[in-house]
């Protein structure tokens, strides 16, 4: 596993000097050491590191906070603020900047560790409900999507074509999606999951079944037998009339 990249901005040497020396003590790699907001713009563009520790009353024309509001906005880099002391506008004007955390100076190594830990826990996370919220959108826009599902598993969307699916069966407050080779359990409803499968080709006969209509070999008394294991599902008496009227009788 690679080493993290940070990038430390601390206009008192000393302090920087200490900080770089817990950072590899710690494991992480330190990829450059700025004194002033400007300076930290820079490097960050160039070497990009993984998170930015920055002081926020850093001497020169422009702040800590400004810095970091840029930052954020260009590269999408997670910031921490050091700070010895800070009144209340200060902070409030930092807030606006989104931090990931504030390390209150002098702090132990301890705390250092746990805050750059749990910031870039925060920003993965973010990042990944971003990237599947952007999908999911273009999921909506692609006219082409709609012969295949998304389902989340093991913390990645997979695709399911609806002509792999055999039927959809309700479970409490989830819903599992069931096709010859697998089985998806997702938190959703029957009702949800229906309105996404296409008309034509399911057809709930349960309350807490669907089923796709070409996978149905046979209808034994109030039952439906599927092709794959001769698996039986319910019809429930009030999905019996739907259902005869979408087979093809003869």
């Amino acid at each position: 596993m690679s080493k993290v990249n940070i990038l430390i901005t601390e206009d008192e040497s000393i302090v920087a000097k200490d900080i770089q020396q817990s950072l590899k003590k710690l494991g992480y790699n330190v990829v450059g050491i700025c004194n002033n907001g400007e300076d930290a713009i820079r490097t960050a563009e160039e070497k990009r590191p993984d998170l930015v520790l920055m002081d926020i009353m850093l001497k020169g024309d422009m702040s800590g906070i400004e810095a970091a509001d840029q930052i954020r906005q260009r590269f999408n880099t997670p910031v921490i603020f050091l700070t010895a002391y800070a009144d209340e506008s200060t902070l409030a004007k930092a807030k606006v900047t989104e931090p990931y955390g504030y390390i209150i100076k002098p702090f132990k190594e301890i705390d250092l560790h746990t805050s750059i830990e749990m910031a870039l826990y925060k920003h993965q996370k973010e990042t990944d409900i971003r990237k599947e919220r952007d999908f999911l959108y273009s999921l909506v826009e692609n006219k082409d999507s709609k012969d295949i599902l998304f389902v989340k598993s093991s913390n990645k969307l997979v695709k399911v074509k609806t002509s792999d699916i055999y039927y959809v069966e309700a479970l409490k407050d989830y819903v599992v999606i069931h096709t010859a080779h697998a089985r998806y359990t997702i938190h959703s409803t029957m009702k949800d999951i229906e309105k996404k499968l296409p008309t034509s080709e399911f057809v709930r006969v349960h309350r807490s079944y669907i089923v796709r209509i070409d996978k149905i070999v046979a209808i034994d008394h109030s039952n439906v037998v599927l092709e794959h294991e001769n698996k039986e599902i319910p019809v429930g008496g009030s999905y019996k009339e739907d259902l005869n009227k979408r087979i093809n009788q003869v």
